[in-house]
């Protein structure tokens, strides 16, 4: 299994292991309960007739990063959508089984769809930005949820915890759109994080950035799994390996495979199929 681990490093230039959530743990000598904050007991999801996600279980600590990893269409990203209900906004998508926010069943009747994803953010594949200012941008989720209290002040902290305040500061007023990929991304980042949610989705965020903005935003999911809970779902094995603390493995079907500590899942899975996927030897 070590030849096939150092086969994966080599594949994206470096080791797996490097500046990994755990090594910041042990580095800082704080440990990290493991509470969880989500929570999915025997989650189906189907599109029409077509399941596609298979009775998940699954328990998300907070403030950790939990890297979602598979094949393309093995549901991770309808997984990412379930836990904030985004998958009601498609007519046919159902939903069987239970998802727990904090002990409370998100799909109950008295939830509140929009309430929910006021306390759990999401940051999508492509950025987004809204045609308008690059403070308006940030501002927009403050204003939306009527937080008109020091608005200025709430937009600068977020675009300083997005790791952007430094590169526009002398130009919040100019459109968002001007801004780079990596900006841009960073910018939805600070939009997402202006409420102060509790909850962080992102569903492959770097993958449409060079790799200089994609380290960026690799360094900057470390930084905010200080305060926040981060799901990702990336295709980028190795940047699983870099940033998160935990990894959960889907498979073609929507079964989870195998989810447990990432360093467990890299260097010694107990799924067969995990290890086949993970060594490059199916997907």
């Amino acid at each position: 299994m070590e030849t096939d681990r150092a086969r994966l490093a080599s594949r994206g230039g470096e080791d797996p292991d490097r500046r990994t959530a755990s090594d910041r743990d042990r580095r800082s000598g704080t440990p990290r309960a493991e509470e969880p904050v989500i929570e999915s007991r025997d989650l189906s999801v189907f599109y029409g007739e077509e399941q596609a996600l298979q009775g998940i279980d699954m328990s998300i600590p907070e403030r950790r990063v939990t890297a979602l990893i598979g094949p393309s269409g093995c549901g991770k990203s309808t997984f990412l959508r379930s836990i904030n209900r985004m998958n009601d906004l498609i007519d046919v998508a159902r939903v069987e089984g239970e998802l727990y926010f904090h002990g409370k069943n998100v799909y109950d009747d008295d939830v509140d769809p929009v309430a929910l994803r006021r306390k759990i953010g999401m940051v999508f594949q492509k950025p987004n930005p809204f045609p308008k200012s690059i403070f308006d941008n940030v501002a927009y989720g403050l204003r939306v949820q009527g937080k008109d209290d020091d608005v200025e002040r709430k937009v600068r902290t977020a675009l300083e915890r997005a790791a952007l305040l430094d590169e526009v500061e002398d130009r919040l007023d100019e459109s968002g759109l001007d801004l780079s990929g990596g900006q841009q991304q960073r910018l939805c980042i600070a939009r997402a994080i202006a409420p102060d949610p509790e909850v962080i989705l992102m569903d492959e965020p770097a993958s449409a950035l060079d790799p200089v903005a994609t380290s960026q935003i690799e360094d900057l999911v470390e930084e905010l799994a200080r305060e926040y809970t981060v799901v990702i779902v990336t295709h980028n094995m190795q940047q699983a390996a870099r940033i998160s603390d935990k990894t959960a493995v889907f498979l073609t079907g929507g079964y989870l495979a195998e989810f447990d500590d990432t360093s467990k899942i890299f260097e010694n899975p107990q799924n067969q199929r995990v290890e086949d996927y993970i060594t490059g030897k199916f997907g």
